[in-house]
């Protein structure tokens, strides 16, 4: 069940592999004018902030200006398209991540893209850690707790960022794991989602490490356990799944570029090692690191085989729940 995360592992060694080259071996001719970086969602969150700081360095080892433009909508449908049906000369690429490749060929019945025969992996970008919370004033102290409440005869509830979001499906996932019942209450951001977490009108949430982190700090919110094979360096003090005495329950939301499919290979490659070599950078590392993410990186074909074990992974999640987002 749980190939996808381990692939990780090879996306490690496949970074370290790539470490041997000095700079990256650039197709010739390209790129001789500005890229476009196309980011799947508006201005400010995770996966821009995450794509702004990779593509100032990725400009200044090609040589060229990275324009990030923001195309927002329809869980990433929007842009997917867009890039889908730009010229395959390198000149546009896409952060493109669960929802893009491995979720929304199984929520919707028809979408105006394949992500495997329209989109060209490119290299995968960053990991966006989860952690479970409560309230600080909840009853539920350690994931025993969450998962008797969970095993009731009366379901319980969480707060969900919408049907078929990695937060959604990563609940389904650990309630499957336990047997348990649990309500999805949608919420339209993970802000207003965390605060009615923190205040006790929501039971709990898997949330993006990355947003809950400062809560937590704070002590709003309550960190329980971290769905990871390991700790997260961010929340050292939080147990994993496994060691807070559940099930090896592992699940991380993610991103990866991606450009049309017919992108000479040439042009693909000399834009992996381009943002591996950024994700390498000890700044970068630092601001992302900062920023509640971890830094990744892979060749095209590692990312290629990673994105279809997170697609067949997530897949029968979402059959065996019959979760649908139309």
């Amino acid at each position: 069940m749980f190939k996808g995360i381990v692939q990780c592992v090879l996306l490690a060694a496949t970074l370290a592999g790539v470490s041997a080259v000095p700079a990256p071996a650039v197709a010739a001719g390209y790129p001789d004018r500005p890229i476009r970086w196309l980011v799947p969602f508006s201005a400010g969150g995770g996966s821009d902030i995450a794509t702004r700081i990779v593509a100032r360095h990725v400009g200044d080892t090609l040589g060229q200006t990275v324009v990030v433009e923001n195309r927002p909508g329809a869980a990433t449908i929007v842009a997917a398209q867009e890039t889908a049906r730009a010229a395959p000369d390198g000149y546009t690429v896409l952060t493109a991540g669960m929802s893009t490749l491995a979720l929304n060929p199984w929520l919707y019945g028809k979408l105006p893209y394949d992500p495997q025969k329209d989109l060209a992996p490119v290299s995968t970008l960053v990991a966006l850690p989860i952690v479970l919370v409560v309230a600080p004033d909840s009853p539920l102290h350690t994931l025993a707790d969450v998962k008797a409440y969970l095993k009731r005869e009366q379901p319980g509830s969480y707060a969900s960022l919408g049907v078929g979001s990695p937060h959604h499906l990563a609940m389904e996932l650990f309630l499957d794991t336990i047997h348990g019942r649990a309500t999805a209450i949608p919420y339209k951001g993970t802000p207003p989602a965390l605060q009615d977490v923190a205040s006790g009108v929501v039971p709990m949430m898997m949330a993006d490490l990355a947003a809950a982190r400062p809560l937590i700090q704070a002590g709003r919110l309550r960190a329980i356990a971290v769905p990871a094979a390991k700790r997260s360096l961010q929340l050292p003090d939080v147990p994993t799944f496994a060691e807070a005495g559940g099930p090896a329950f592992e699940a991380a939301a993610w991103q990866g570029v991606v450009a049309p499919a017919g992108t000479p290979p040439d042009v693909v490659e000399t834009l992996s090692r381009a943002i591996v070599q950024a994700l390498r950078s000890p700044d970068v590392v630092k601001q992302l690191t900062l920023q509640g993410m971890e830094p990744t990186g892979s060749s095209p074909q590692a990312f290629t085989g990673y994105a279809h074990d997170e697609y067949e992974r997530w897949g029968a999640v979402i059959r065996s729940k019959r979760i649908s987002a139309e």
